[in-house]
């Protein structure tokens, strides 16, 4: 059996204590180090001591590490460096793993082939079956067809010291791990899917979650400096309406200018064209949801506001990262 380490990112969530108590119940081979990455800037060992408790005997095999706020990308480098063992499994601290996944994942490590670097795990989202899901739902859901995501993913240790681990200039949980398969993928290795599988919650969110996810933007401006305008077909990963988007803004942009400066017949045109815009988006969002009045009112009003605050992020990350260069940190301890 060759032996493994789990490492947890993690902001403390009441989701944790599931996400640990799920791993210490899963039958098969343990783990041999689990490391537990608080990533709090106002950190208090307190807060651990429930979620920590449900591990059973796998709590002595438990260190804790400070992450000091930097990201989850940053929090998995420190909890890499901890790591001694052949294998160093990834899962978020909102999962939980299936009742056989120690058995399952012992089977996905011993049929890796020699050049495979990594085996990602199976999700499964569960969605409500009374009625259809809603907006934040169908978006969580999608991490089922999602390639190389660090909910349950297991790496050869050497191969991610010898690539640097993650890009820790992704500061959000989003696209390093895309970065992280590619940099692996371009050094000669292979990825493959297992058979293990782990459940992953919807966890709740504000109605204006959608909003402040589009910051994620200024990450896909990263992405495309560091791996080229095709990255998006490298990494399997969908395009979305950022070009949409950015039409839709500079409709209205250009409506406000133009009435701003006289030309009234020219700004109501631009404004049919960003209303037209804005309510094809706020529908195709709408009619596959179980459109409730919370839930048409919450896609309404984000709807006039992410393409905005999408092309705003998107900008801003393209000038931002527009001399950025190949990442080259040491994860080694």
């Amino acid at each position: 059996m060759t032996s493994y380490a789990v490492v947890i990112p993690t902001l403390v969530p009441d989701t944790l204590a599931d996400c640990l108590a799920a791993l210490a119940a899963a039958n098969g081979p343990r783990p041999e180090e689990i490391v537990l990455v608080d990533d709090r800037t106002d950190r208090e060992p307190g807060s651990l001591q429930h979620p920590l408790s449900v591990l059973g005997d796998l709590r002595e095999r438990t260190t804790v590490l400070g992450g000091g706020g930097r990201g989850p990308a940053a929090a998995r480098n420190t909890g890499l460096r901890a790591v001694h063992t052949p294998w160093t499994v990834f899962l978020d601290d909102d999962v939980q793993v299936g009742a056989r996944w120690c058995d399952q994942l012992a089977e996905d490590l011993a049929e890796a082939s020699h050049d495979t670097a990594g085996v990602q795990g199976v999700l499964a989202v569960p969605l409500p079956g009374e009625r259809r899901p809603t907006d934040w739902e169908r978006g969580t859901a999608g991490l089922v067809r999602a390639h190389w995501v660090t909910a349950d993913m297991a790496y050869r240790t050497e191969v991610l010291k010898q690539v640097g681990g993650f890009d820790e200039r992704f500061r959000r949980a989003f696209r390093e791990d895309a970065d992280l398969a590619l940099r692996v993928l371009d050094s000669g290795w292979r990825i493959r899917q297992g058979r293990r599988t782990t459940r992953h919650p919807v966890r709740s969110a504000s109605r204006w979650a959608s909003v402040r996810q589009q910051r994620g933007n200024a990450d896909d401006a990263l992405m495309r400096h560091l791996h080229g305008p095709d990255w998006w077909d490298k990494a399997v990963a969908p395009r979305g309406r950022i070009r949409t988007h950015a039409a839709i803004t500079s409709a209205g942009v250009a409506a406000c200018a133009l009435a701003a400066t006289g030309h009234g017949r020219a700004a109501t045109a631009c404004a049919l064209g960003w209303a037209a815009g804005t309510a094809e988006f706020a529908r195709a969002r709408i009619v596959p949801g179980p459109r409730t009045r919370h839930e048409v009112a919450t896609v309404l009003a984000t709807s006039v506001l992410i393409p905005p605050s999408a092309t705003w992020h998107r900008l801003a990350g393209a000038w931002r990262h527009r001399h950025t260069p190949a990442w080259q940190e040491e994860v080694t301890p």
